[in-house]
């Protein structure tokens, strides 16, 4: 055993002598190696690199660097600033006179604009002002009223719904706490938030479709669930600034950060955005994807708050005018 591993060792040794002898011959071998590993670079460009490629290198830079703790604080209260420097007019886009009408119009904003609703309401609330008068309506009755909102039927059990339970457990008023709004039908999180918030001025964040998809845009959680969106997104913000940030991001989802073309080269907060370049970055092409001039087109309230036609913004038509 002895003399055949030595034999292989020699055998293995003279293989390696030549193979250290041909090492040396190969002058062009290092050129090669350089244009497969430019190849290989190429191969991994992904498209949003190429996107992220064309934007300034302030714009990508946030997509660059890994982001702490502290740092993501002061991104979304930056952005939360700028973007209440463009909409300081932001406001609930309902219509509504009273807590009662709010929530109302609410319910009714479910899968149809609020401009719709807008047009509607009137008519509801000129019938039946009160929970009280809703409660004992005839529901052929609020069908009528209620068609151009679509689901009509439905949205009639549900206003009606809601109108006997404020009678019956609330004595005909809108309660001003959370635990007792979810409790109502057809009232969640996000409806008793814009009721808290809007009409008894207590802070809330809503979480709509807009909200959802920016927050999660710019990268200020990962969060899917509305419920974990909203108590992560608390986290970031002072209490006293939860009802005027949902505003103001849910009016720049709806002007600019659109869900399926969003307008990034007209964007004010492009610098802050990680998501910089998914939309058109091109300044132009990016104006004509807004979807509202100042504070809107003809656009979202009949009755506007004052601060918003003060800015150049424009009441919507009543039903049947446009």
């Amino acid at each position: 055993m002895g003399e055949h591993g030595s034999g292989g060792e020699d055998k293995s040794a003279g293989k390696a002598a030549k193979v250290t002898k041909k090492a040396p011959t190969r002058k062009t071998g290092a050129a090669p190696a350089k244009k497969t590993a430019t190849a290989r670079a190429k191969t991994t460009v992904t498209p949003s690199a190429k996107k992220a490629a064309t934007a300034p290198a302030e714009k990508v830079a946030a997509v660059r660097r890994p982001e702490s703790r502290t740092a993501l604080v002061r991104r979304a209260r930056r952005i939360n600033r700028e973007l209440a420097e463009v909409y300081p007019y932001a406001h609930p886009e309902l219509d509504f006179e009273n807590p009662f009408q709010l929530i109302v119009a609410t319910v009714l904003s479910a899968q149809t604009t609020d401009l719709r609703v807008n047009q509607t309401t009137p008519g509801l609330f000129a019938k039946f002002p009160t929970p009280e008068d809703l409660a004992a309506a005839d529901p052929e009755e609020v069908e009528e009223i209620l068609r151009p909102c679509g689901f009509f039927r439905a949205k009639t059990r549900s206003v009606i719904g809601l109108s006997k339970a404020l009678v019956e457990e609330f004595g005909g008023e809108v309660p001003g706490k959370l635990e007792d709004l979810v409790k109502l039908p057809g009232v969640g999180r996000k409806t008793a938030f814009v009721v808290l918030g809007n009409a008894f001025g207590r802070p809330g964040i809503t979480v709509d479709t807009h909200f959802q998809r920016l927050v999660r845009r710019w990268q200020w959680t990962e969060q899917t669930d509305p419920d974990r969106i909203e108590a992560e997104i608390g986290t970031l913000f002072p209490k006293s600034d939860w009802t005027d940030l949902s505003h103001h991001v849910i009016w720049h989802g709806r002007r600019i950060c659109h869900a399926r073309k969003p307008a990034c080269g007209a964007c004010p907060i492009a610098p802050l955005c990680p998501a910089y370049g998914e939309g058109e970055t091109d300044p132009e092409k990016a104006r004509k994807l807004l979807k509202y001039e100042k504070g809107g087109f003809p656009g979202q309230r009949l009755n506007p708050p004052q601060a918003y036609l003060d800015a150049g913004g424009r009441p919507a038509p009543p039903l049947g005018a446009g």
